[in-house]
């Protein structure tokens, strides 16, 4: 089973974040991938509407770290995570109206990112304006590429969703390039105590944290190389 992120792993990393797409070939070799390994799933912090306005229809998409998804055309979201999207939506507008200028807000409908992508200097007013509302709001903080997140508080995360796809898998490869992949290189190492062969991959970059590549079985540079690391799997 195959199991990857999609900004920075599948897609190369883009200012706007609403132009981001998949590496060359990509598409088209996973659906060959998914014939040979039985499932690939998508992995990322962004809605499931967005992924499959990307992705072929035959892929699993796991959304916002797991709180919602699609098999086989069919959504899904996990229990009680809609009754929080009035609460999204009233963070979304109190950020947009008291951030900085140059924050960019992008509601997610179930969650909520913050990005300060190409102004570095607002970080710590981003950061803080995030710690207020989820005080507020009593929603959860994440810490994302020069972004910040705010989430329910509900137990999801990418370690949640490897769990949830590869329960009877005998083998298991994520990747991943952001520090929420860390949960995903956690759920592997749970199940390679179970006896399930497992490899992390790390997609490698100025912005990746330091831990993932240290605890990755093998390193690429960039989505390109991660493509041509599938494409050996063929």
């Amino acid at each position: 089973m195959l199991l990857i992120d999609f900004d920075g792993t599948l897609a190369p990393i883009v200012d706007e974040p609403s132009e981001a797409v998949p590496e060359d070939g990509a598409t088209e070799l996973l659906l060959a991938l998914g014939q040979r390994f039985g499932a690939v799933v998508i992995v990322s912090g962004r809605p499931v509407d967005f992924l499959a306005s990307r992705l072929p229809g035959e892929l699993s998409l796991a959304g916002l770290y797991g709180l919602e998804g699609r098999d086989g055309g069919v959504d899904w979201e996990l229990p009680n995570s809609g009754a929080w999207r009035e609460i999204i939506a009233d963070v979304a507008l109190k950020v947009g109206q008291v951030g900085p200028e140059c924050m960019r807000v992008e509601p997610k409908g179930l969650s909520l990112t913050l990005h300060y992508r190409g102004h570095a200097e607002i970080e710590a007013d981003v950061v803080a304006l995030a710690r207020t509302q989820a005080d507020r709001s009593g929603l959860v903080m994440r810490a994302a590429r020069m972004s910040v997140e705010l989430h329910p508080p509900i137990d999801s995360d990418k370690g949640t969703v490897v769990e949830r796809y590869a329960d009877e898998a005998s083998a298991v490869m994520f990747a991943g390039d952001d520090r929420g992949d860390l949960k995903g290189f956690d759920a592997l190492d749970a199940l390679s105590k179970l006896g399930v062969h497992v490899v992390r991959v790390a997609v490698a970059s100025d912005e990746a944290p330091s831990e993932l590549i240290e605890r990755a079985d093998i390193v690429v540079r960039s989505p390109r190389e991660l493509v041509e690391l599938l494409r050996s799997l063929r």
